[in-house]
């Protein structure tokens, strides 16, 4: 028995190492995508290509010095079991890699192709770490928050085009994201960012309405043509 406990005790003493090691990457992996989008921000009319060129630059930095210690750290175990510890960095990465796409595409990206970028992070031998659902969710539900940044910022900058797409956009993330929350299982976490997301909408809104009571065009109610989950499905 005594050997059966002593076992047991390296198995929590190696999994504690293991997290504490998990949470310091997935602190550097937040740290260093926030960089990613401050860098964004910094975009404007006349130098949108330079800013995304030097974003997408640090976006792949992260991805190959933090994001691949984390998957070192996470590949062929039960990496479930550790997601509360690098869950935060997980969805601070997916709102730095879809406010690029956005900006340089117009669309949004999905699970799918995220999922894709990371596997060759992975030893092919194990089971690759994957970001789950509800983590790319609560990313994207983060990301509508820089993108009412970005809106307002392109409203002063006098890109009234760009705002009114922005617009358009979130306020469709916002309406998708209405039907899958409540069956999320981190649906509280959810519903304070959805409370978060509203408000963006609202300020995208009145400022693209102050444009338009000004003399401009208010935003249309097309909807952008996206999936969230492209070709994943919840149950």
């Amino acid at each position: 028995m005594k050997d059966a406990f002593s076992k047991y005790a390296s198995y929590l003493n190696d999994l504690n190492d293991k997290r504490e090691r998990v949470v310091k990457a997935s602190r550097d992996i937040t740290m260093n995508s926030k960089k990613v989008i401050f860098q964004v921000h910094r975009m404007g009319k006349h130098n949108k290509e330079q800013v995304l060129e030097k974003a997408e630059k640090d976006l792949a930095v992260v991805m190959n010095q933090y994001m691949s210690r984390l998957v070192k750290e996470l590949q062929g175990t039960d990496f479930w079991k550790l997601r509360r510890a690098y869950s935060p960095g997980v969805q601070e990465y997916v709102e730095a890699v879809t406010l690029c796409n956005f900006c340089k595409t117009g669309s949004l990206l999905n699970l799918d192709e995220i999922n894709a970028s990371l596997r060759p992070l992975s030893d092919p031998s194990t089971e690759p770490l994957q970001i789950n659902v509800p983590d790319y969710l609560l990313g994207i539900a983060d990301l509508t928050g820089e993108l009412m940044r970005l809106a307002i910022g392109r409203i002063s900058g006098g890109e009234l085009e760009f705002a009114q797409k922005i617009c358009r956009f979130v306020r469709e993330i916002y309406r998708e994201l209405t039907l899958i929350a409540p069956i999320m299982d981190d649906s509280w976490d959810m519903k304070t960012k959805m409370d978060t997301m509203l408000q963006s909408v609202m300020k995208i809104e009145n400022a693209c309405f102050s444009v338009h009571v000004r003399g401009s065009e208010f935003p249309g109610s097309e909807d952008a043509n996206f999936s969230l989950l492209g070709g994943l499905e919840i149950e």
